[in-house]
């Protein structure tokens, strides 16, 4: 019997950097209460859930009564993981969803954080009511002399204006001001309300994630693929303008869009995509509208067309025009005029190379052969389930489609071995997921004796602010809400910033100060992750032995204690001292990995547990 819908999980850290495997996901169909329990895998992914959804037809009618959707809840748990519960997950006939979850890990004290995160997906934008689809004037309009300020937004910030200004000096006046190139960032920050909600939190998601999401929430995947795509080059073309003009930054804001449709675009956190919509951003997350002859990303308005009409786009008018054979193209024309075109981003901010141009596949050979094979070498250290490449050369093999397909599987790509844009582009954001965790690797910091007790602020400088800001790089890779920072030992705009953030997140007072509160606060998170993920953390320059103390003590017990599921050594309580059973423990571990069995914990037997502790 073939499936009417599926539904897919896939779990989450640090970006996509690392898949949650052995988590359990219970799904329940609210109508009937029926449950369907399943595990997640090495790449962090469940069985393909067969479901049941409604006719197509109707989410193809404009004037239907009726949902559209089924919707179905889930609870997830994965040891050491923050427990997960979503309401409203969306299935349509004939489609894949996917519920792609970024997982926390738990704190080293839980009461850090709340027991649980609770999502509840909303109706689509289509059907929610017209008043709240009356869009605001969003912004500029373009013409060839670049961004213009529409009326009435040229004032807008004289008095409140976001919460936590980059400055830090208070409201920043708009001025109009545009960047110089159009590149696609990495990651966007999302305001989850109006602008002046100040209560309202923000996420960082990659790029090509929240195009996804916009996707997903604005429109319904079942449409001719023609209207999707069309759909798509408004959502992107929309959202680089917003980033092209500093819409928000340049207000003094802290984030880059808001997802309140009376001034942006619907993104949902936390709801599920759809496979075909995934796959389409994957292939033209880096294209967009603009205007013969100039610059700027297009201010792609657009409105359902039913309900609330404006002067751009009708969603719901790009589904006949695609039913009457009009090409994605064709149908944008139709909307914002014959003096547009669709064009590519001159660069990706963070990633390092770009697509060949052509596909690669069996047989292909050249310099793009060996990068795509050294990247899906390294991807495979985090989703082990992508078969090794033995020979990395520049000759495409049949160990290289193998991988290609493996890796295509895991990211709800068409699986048939050769490398496109789309497949290249997502293997080039989860190269970059997978190696910036490597990076961290490289200029981690081992953790010192005692906890540190000093305030430190906006302009101070020194090893405290690398301590405070290689705490908040590790946390970001780990929690969407906190920005990535750099590790320069100087606490400025940034620094503060990602401070802020990390102090909304877990319930501390929001001054972007780091003093005790924030430290300990700092602690716990980082200590939680490193002992979820078996963070690799250098030894810390001296000897642990029995009597000794600390976190140092407390992370390597929790590693032990992991360590002691898989392998024949002791189990060890995690309370910070190092007493006599930790001791047997340790030396139980030295001999059965051929360490001098003296129940010290030197560099040798650190790094040993700390490698170890890698593979469980």
């Amino acid at each position: 019997m073939s499936c009417q819908a599926t539904l897919i999980f896939q779990l989450y850290t640090a970006r996509g950097g690392q898949p949650v495997a052995n988590a359990r996901v219970v799904v329940t169909d609210p109508e009937t209460g029926a449950t369907r329990t399943m595990t997640t895998n090495s790449s962090g992914r469940t069985p393909e859930l067969c479901v049941t959804a409604p006719p197509a037809s109707i989410s193809l009618d404009p004037d239907a009564q009726e949902l559209p959707y089924k919707a179905y809840n889930a609870a997830i748990q994965a040891s050491g993981f923050v427990p997960v519960t979503v309401e409203g997950i969306q299935v349509f006939d004939g489609i894949e969803s996917i519920e792609a979850l970024e997982m926390n890990p738990v704190p080293k004290e839980q009461r850090a954080i709340a027991s649980a995160e609770d999502y509840t997906i909303p109706e689509p934008a289509l059907l929610l009511p017209p008043g709240e689809l009356e869009r605001e004037p969003r912004g500029p309009g373009e013409g060839e002399a670049g961004p213009f300020f529409s009326v009435g937004q040229e004032d807008d910030c004289e008095t409140e204006c976001g919460e936590g200004e980059d400055d830090g000096q208070g409201p920043v006046r708009p001025e109009a001001r545009i960047l110089n190139r159009v590149v696609i960032p990495e990651f966007i920050t999302v305001h989850l309300g109006s602008p002046n909600n100040t209560s309202a939190q923000n996420v960082t998601v990659s790029f090509p994630n929240y195009i996804k999401n916009v996707a997903s929430s604005e429109i319904y995947p079942t449409w001719p693929e023609s209207a999707l795509r069309a759909n798509i080059y408004a959502q992107i073309s929309f959202a680089l303008n917003r980033i092209f003009t500093e819409w928000y930054r340049s207000r003094g804001y802290s984030f880059d869009i808001t997802n309140n449709t009376a001034y942006d675009q619907y993104y949902v956190h936390g709801r599920n995509i759809f496979g075909n919509i995934s796959r389409i951003v994957d292939e033209i997350f880096d294209e967009y509208i603009r205007k013969r002859g100039a610059l700027n990303p297009y201010f792609a308005e657009y409105c359902n067309g039913t309900t609330v009409t404006c002067d751009g786009m009708s969603q719901w008018g790009t589904v006949s025009l695609a039913q009457n054979g009009y090409t994605p193209l064709r149908i944008l024309k139709r909307y914002y005029g014959d003096d547009i075109e669709i064009v590519e981003a001159t660069a990706i901010e963070q990633i390092e190379s770009s697509y060949p141009g052509t596909p690669l596949r069996l047989g292909s050979s050249g310099t793009a052969v060996r990068t795509l094979e050294t990247q899906l070498n390294r991807i495979r250290r985090n989703y082990p389930a992508i078969p090794v490449i033995s020979n990395v050369d520049n000759t495409f093999t049949a160990e290289t489609e193998a991988a290609v397909r493996a890796f295509q599987r895991i990211f709800n790509l068409v699986p048939d071995g050769i490398v496109g844009k789309a497949t290249w582009n997502q293997i080039s954001y989860i190269y970059v997921a997978v190696k910036r965790l490597a990076e961290l690797g490289g200029e981690q910091e081992p953790l010192p004796p005692t906890r540190p007790t000093g305030v430190i602020r906006r302009g101070d400088r020194g090893e405290l602010v690398s301590l405070a800001q290689y705490f908040l790089r590790i946390i970001a890779n780990y929690y969407n809400e906190i920005r990535p920072i750099a590790i320069d030992g100087i606490f400025g705009a940034n620094t503060e910033a990602a401070v802020r953030d990390f102090q909304k997140r877990f319930g501390l007072t929001v001054d972007g100060v780091v003093g005790p509160n924030t430290w300990n606060a700092l602690y716990n998170v980082f200590l939680g992750i490193a002992n979820t993920t078996g963070l690799a953390i250098p030894y810390p320059g001296f000897l642990l032995r029995e009597g000794s103390r600390g976190d140092n003590v407390w992370l390597m017990q929790e590693y032990l204690r992991k360590i002691s599921q898989r392998y024949p050594i002791p189990s060890v309580a995690a309370d910070g001292i190092f007493g006599p059973a930790t001791k047997a423990a340790v030396i139980a571990f030295q001999r059965l990995f051929g360490l001098v069995p003296d129940g010290i914990i030197g560099k040798n037997t650190w790094e040993r547990i700390v490698a170890v502790r890698l593979l469980v």
